[in-house]
């Protein structure tokens, strides 16, 4: 058996590398969520991404793409993995039509690069991406944006064209030819937030926007919070459990609507014995005049200071090893920050308190059965509030305790999306939601 299992595998070898792509043996360090594959291979156009997906299609190989990595960890194991597709020699910047603010690039250009191409013709791809070395087809497949997703919109709102490969190896390109076994479909937003599970991403195209001639950021301390207990009692939002924290909510509401226009509205609350801070962008013309309008705005919320640069931890992750999202409608993001810290755990929250997109990371050491408590008490919280929580990585000892998404309305819908695209389940299956 060990020799047919030899021979059999030197045949595989033989026919990926006959696709004229370079082919290594995969090692320790490109597991996918503790799950190792067989093979790595490096692609450097759409056209050898097809070339490997045919290859897979006849010898039934699982197959994950990756980008830069960062995220690898996020989201379930795959159920099985046998060639990782790297796009990092996927790396040009294959056309900037400045004059018109757009951008096409391969899936495997870094972020930290393109902003440096962009910002030599004064513009940009207004993401904020919070982790170094991503790469433009990882954003896309995990949906990543940072802060200023509430005045520019996320991944999906800036992609205007997209180059995928199925797992079948037909190329489609949203926009323009559409083969016909995807047609209908919108393949920019089906392909954003799929990690992987429907095809690779070999190209975008997006929407841009002129670097703004000056920023500033308006940071406000409010008053510390009461503690865990004293939240848990008599606070109308959801009977029994967490509501706001006092204004926070209409203060989000109130600079939302304001004629400053800012362009981001973020908390960061690093524990529940102090309360949260705020921190407020508004950037391009007046911007200085427009911030001091926003400092009036907070000036009852605690002490509200003016700075040319951001605080220290805009735009990054609250947490590494056990981090969490929840989504909520943005009139009751002060309610889900209540629900989290109402919790007894040392809890870290970060992220839009205009769009209600936060994130909150938990200590590694939590204990299996207080991290199950956790998700499971405040999931039925956001429920009464309108929201979800969704665990994107977590030790598996921690995650196999829980249903990683939570309850999801659209799964039969995205169930049959998943057999449209890949009915013999070989691209990243059981990475995304309801195991597809």
């Amino acid at each position: 058996m060990d020799a047919l299992h030899e021979t059999d595998g030197a045949l595989l070898a033989g026919a990926l590398h006959r696709t004229g792509v370079t082919i290594r043996e995969a090692g320790a360090d490109d597991a996918v969520a503790g799950v190792s594959p067989r093979w790595v291979a490096l692609p450097e156009t759409t056209e050898e991404v097809a070339a490997l997906m045919r290859v897979s299609v006849e010898h039934d190989l699982a197959v994950t793409p990756v980008g830069g990595g960062t995220r690898l960890h996020w989201a379930p194991p795959p159920e099985r993995c046998d060639l990782l597709i790297d796009t990092c020699c996927l790396n040009q910047v294959l056309e900037h039509a400045s004059g018109d603010l757009v951008v096409r690039v391969q899936a495997g250009v870094t972020m930290d690069s393109l902003a440096e191409t962009l910002a030599a013709e004064g513009q940009e791809l207004s993401l904020d991406v919070p982790l170094d070395g991503a790469t433009v087809g990882g954003v896309l497949a995990t949906a990543t944006a940072g802060p200023r997703r509430f005045r520019h919109g996320t991944a999906r709102d800036l992609l205007i064209g997209v180059t995928v490969v199925l797992a079948d190896g037909t190329t489609a390109r949203s926009g323009g030819k559409v083969v016909k076994n995807v047609a209908g479909y919108d393949l920019g937003k089906l392909f954003t937030g799929s990690y992987g599970t429907l095809g690779v991403i070999t190209e975008a195209a997006f929407r841009l926007h002129p670097i703004p001639d000056d920023r500033r950021w308006i940071i406000a301390e409010p008053p510390a919070a009461p503690g865990a207990e004293a939240v848990r009692d008599g606070l109308p939002d959801v009977p029994g459990r967490p509501g706001s924290p006092p204004g926070l909510d209409v203060l989000a509401a109130e600079l939302a609507a304001s004629q400053a226009e800012p362009s981001a509205i973020e908390v960061d609350w690093p524990d529940a014995r102090g309360g949260p801070v705020v921190a407020v962008l508004v950037e391009g013309t007046a911007a200085d005049a427009r911030a001091r309008a926003v400092r009036a705005l907070m000036a009852g919320h605690g002490t509200a200071r003016i700075a040319t640069g951001p605080p220290g931890w805009w735009g990054t992750l609250p947490g590494e090893d056990v981090l969490l999202e929840v989504r909520v409608p943005p009139s009751r993001a002060g309610g889900a920050l209540r629900a989290v810290m109402a919790r007894g755990l040392p809890a870290h929250v970060r992220g839009s308190l205009a769009t209600a997109a936060l994130q909150v990371a938990l200590p590694p050491d939590v204990g299996g059965s207080a991290f199950a408590e956790f998700v499971s008490g405040v999931r039925d919280d956001l429920g009464r509030l309108g929201g979800r929580l969704t665990v994107l990585t977590a030790p598996q000892d921690l995650a196999g305790r829980v249903d990683r998404w939570g309850p999801v309305g659209a799964l039969p819908l995205l169930r049959r999306v998943k057999e449209r695209f890949d009915p013999g389940r070989r691209m990243s299956p059981g990475r995304s939601v309801g195991g597809i």
